[in-house]
């Protein structure tokens, strides 16, 4: 069993996670809008039926159920771990939706399921499942179901909260994700709080000040940009910085970050040289 978390309070309740009855081949959106709702986006299972139910199969297949929450603005990652993961994230206040058979492998019946708190003296979780809410499943009855699914399941998160067992690589991944399909006032801060989390990740740092630039806050982006060509000394970092001072007026501004960009490109940098002297030109009068 998948439940060793050192570090953990011993027990959680996320007492405010909403509940939905469903019926097995409903669980699908009832769950969506649980975790939905819980992230402060709430929508009605109606809404979310035509959207990640497939009559077909009569229920929903994952990626539907990550697309869903994505359509809606929340940042939608699954977790890895096991119970230990689920644990993390109910302990950082995040309710986990796993996805578990509860009959034999051969002839599954899959459903979906909330978790909404544990109890580790008592070796219990709370789920909402069903027409249940907050029913106590044993730990080693939720690890038996879920492991047929090897352990699949997902949060949904508000902007600007990211997972507690979130990875730099996968979070890069769901945050371009979020950008297809969600709008740039619901992306940035969660773009924000990666490069944060983050500190060293070029990417993360451009997407960030692309993506305040996109909302329309263009000191904000500006301001996230500056601080990170001047931590990461990065040529593309300064020739956009460059290419934002400029659209904003600053010459001056633009002009010393350009001339960084080239020497950054010059020093170490040779791949953007080009781009950078050409918007050095742009900027340098005649």
């Amino acid at each position: 069993m998948q439940s060793e978390a050192p570090g953990l309070p011993p027990s959680v309740y996320l007492s405010d996670t909403p509940f939905f009855a469903q019926d097995d081949s409903l669980c699908g959106p009832a769950v969506l809008a649980m975790l939905l709702g819980a992230a402060g986006r709430p929508v009605s299972v109606d809404t979310l039926m035509p959207q990640v139910y497939l009559p077909g199969r009569r229920g929903s297949l994952q990626a539907e159920m990550l697309a869903g929450a994505r359509r809606h603005g929340a940042l939608a990652m699954t977790v890895p771990g096991g119970l230990a993961g689920a644990f993390t994230e109910l302990a950082a206040g995040h309710p986990v939706a796993a996805l578990v058979n509860l009959s034999l492998p051969a002839w599954p019946r899959w459903h979906y399921l909330v978790l909404t708190g544990y109890d580790l003296p008592r070796g219990e979780v709370l789920v909402h499942s069903g027409l249940q809410r907050d029913a106590r499943w044993t730990l080693t009855t939720l690890d038996n179901v879920w492991a047929r699914s090897s352990h699949w399941g997902f949060v949904a998160l508000a902007p600007g909260r990211l997972p507690a067992t979130a990875s730099e690589p996968e979070t890069l991944r769901a945050l371009l994700a979020l950008d297809r399909v969600a709008p740039t006032r619901d992306t940035a801060p969660g773009w924000s709080a990666a490069a944060d989390r983050w500190p060293d990740n070029l990417t993360l740092a451009i997407g960030d000040a692309r993506a305040w630039q996109a909302a329309g806050d263009a000191p904000r982006a500006r301001q996230r940009l500056s601080q990170a060509a001047l931590r990461l000394d990065s040529a593309v970092a300064w020739n956009n910085l460059a290419q934002l001072r400029l659209q904003a007026g600053d010459r001056a501004g633009a002009l010393k970050a350009a001339r960084r960009a080239v020497a950054r490109a010059e020093a170490a940098e040779q791949r953007w040289l080009d781009t950078a002297r050409r918007t050095l030109a742009e900027i340098t009068p005649p």
